[in-house]
């Protein structure tokens, strides 16, 4: 557990400084902020959260900082504790298992919908997005591969063409992108070629591979997790085993 430092600096070139955007509510932007910085893991898990350091991180006032916090404390992302104050949530294995298994159902539907339903300028959309993807993942840059998977997986989602699975999948994207982010390193170049293969099935129009796909590449993102969080070596992490190939006797 650890705590932001005392003495921290709200200069604009310290690190973990986000000043808000004010056109908003201050509250709402302040809402947005800590809710971004607990998905990239800037304010890890269990860490104890402390309102005056977090104002002076984001350059404003206390109130809007409690506010926010209290309305984090109901959606799950931070637990309040009396005579203690804010933690980020750290999330149970089961809670992540629940989550992760509805997204499996809602986006292998998503994607057998947008199998159905996709034209040659969305499926050219999701070939580019895999490229973006993949030039983030080789690079190294997690934070761009996250984005890029989730702008990836959102569109298929709008291509299904059904309105109350674009609004359930948005209801858990964010918590979705906070599971992925840990595992990301891991699933890296296996997640990408999954996703290239799922859009070569949307793009053929094979509804049944698409949604098989899916589901298969939700499972993997759900078993590295759970993998991950008990100290294994995820399986995605594994070097890839070269298939042995046998030398055919020869007789003189």
């Amino acid at each position: 557990m650890t705590t932001l430092s005392a003495g921290a600096d709200s200069s604009a070139d310290s690190p973990g400084v986000r000043h808000v955007k004010r056109p908003q509510p201050l509250r709402e932007s302040v809402y947005e902020a800590l809710t971004e910085m607990i998905i990239d893991g800037t304010l890890e898990r269990g860490r104890h959260l402390v309102e005056v350091e977090l104002a002076g991180m984001l350059g404003v006032s206390r109130q809007p900082v409690r506010e926010a916090l209290q309305r984090l404390n109901n959606e799950g992302w931070v637990d309040l504790r009396p005579g203690f104050g804010a933690m980020v949530h750290v999330p149970a294995e089961d809670e992540v298992d629940q989550l992760l298994a509805a997204r499996a159902a809602l986006e292998s539907e998503s994607a057998r919908l947008a199998a159905r339903h996709a034209s040659k300028d969305a499926v050219a959309q999701l070939k580019e997005l895999c490229k973006v993807g993949t030039a983030f993942q080789e690079a190294g840059d997690i934070d761009g591969a996250v984005r890029t998977n989730g702008e990836l997986h959102a569109m298929i989602t709008a291509m299904s063409g059904n309105r109350f699975l674009v609004d359930f999948a948005g209801q858990v994207d964010r918590r979705v992108r906070w599971y992925y982010t840990p595992v990301a390193p891991v699933r890296g170049a296996a997640s990408w070629r999954e996703h290239a293969r799922l859009v070569k099935a949307i793009g053929d129009g094979d509804e049944d591979k698409a949604a098989q796909i899916m589901r298969e590449h939700t499972e993997h993102t759900r078993t590295a997790y759970h993998e991950l969080q008990s100290g294994q070596t995820p399986a995605a992490a594994l070097p890839e085993k070269k298939p042995t190939t046998r030398r055919r006797r020869t007789t003189d």
